[in-house]
């Protein structure tokens, strides 16, 4: 007959208290615990977010680098827009709810995200426009394709270059952070039927578009791409 020796009970024991100790240290699941946070669950919506911000969120001040001042914190946005105006405070915030934001290289992304849309939308090409336009745009832009290509009607288009772009306004709205751009391009672009004869535009001549761009993002998202949330055509 098998027996325990002192040894064996003395670690039988101590397995039995380390046990309910774990257990009163890490709690025991009844079903009703919430689930983990998820910030790219597609329920969420903009208005679920704006009233959790307003009735659990408490904002708190970016944390500067030990020994950064707020001149060294802020030198890239003064280099940019001038101190004290609207803008310069617009940027200002955005920096303090995104401490990697920085003015020169979201304009450097923005006219490469310009060019990529410009040519996306004239391709028909919905893939690439679901990743750079917010969900109204891309909505509104895929119903345009979608009545072109209805009547068969295709987009002839160059795009030649952007000659200019100027940052007009920034802003933050909740927790997304919104920039207006006046960007001014130069583009070859034609439309035809679907017989071929052009109805509308020039396939030879360099056309100069002046448009106003807002883009947006979330700070809160692991996400470091902006979208485009707003166009207009200026005439």
């Amino acid at each position: 007959m098998g027996f325990f020796d002192f040894g064996t009970i003395f670690f039988l024991i101590a397995a039995v208290v380390i046990f309910f100790q774990l257990r009163n240290v890490l709690g025991r699941r009844t079903g009703n615990e919430r689930p983990p946070f998820d910030p790219y669950s597609a329920s969420r919506t903009r208005d679920q977010d704006a009233a959790q911000k307003s009735e659990n969120v408490v904002s708190l001040p970016r944390k500067r680098v030990p020994g950064e001042t707020a001149a060294e914190t802020y030198a890239a946005i003064d280099a940019f827009a001038k101190p004290d105006t609207d803008l310069n405070k617009g940027l200002r915030t955005i920096k303090d709810n995104d401490p990697s934001f920085d003015p020169k290289t979201f304009v450097d992304g923005a006219k490469m995200a310009y060019e990529m849309i410009v040519m996306a939308f004239a391709d028909g090409d919905r893939k690439t426009l679901k990743n750079l336009l917010s969900r109204e745009v891309y909505d509104s832009f895929v119903a345009a394709i979608g009545e072109r290509e209805a009547k068969s009607e295709k987009i002839q288009s160059s795009f030649v270059g952007i000659d200019k772009v100027d940052v007009v306004a920034a802003e933050m709205k909740g927790t997304e952070a919104h920039i207006t751009l006046r960007i001014v391009s130069e583009l070859i672009s034609a439309t035809r039927d679907k017989v071929g004869a052009v109805i509308d535009g020039d396939p030879e001549k360099v056309a100069e578009v002046k448009d106003v761009w807002t883009f947006f993002r979330d700070t809160r998202s692991r996400d470091p791409n902006w979208k485009l949330v707003a166009t207009e055509e200026e005439d």
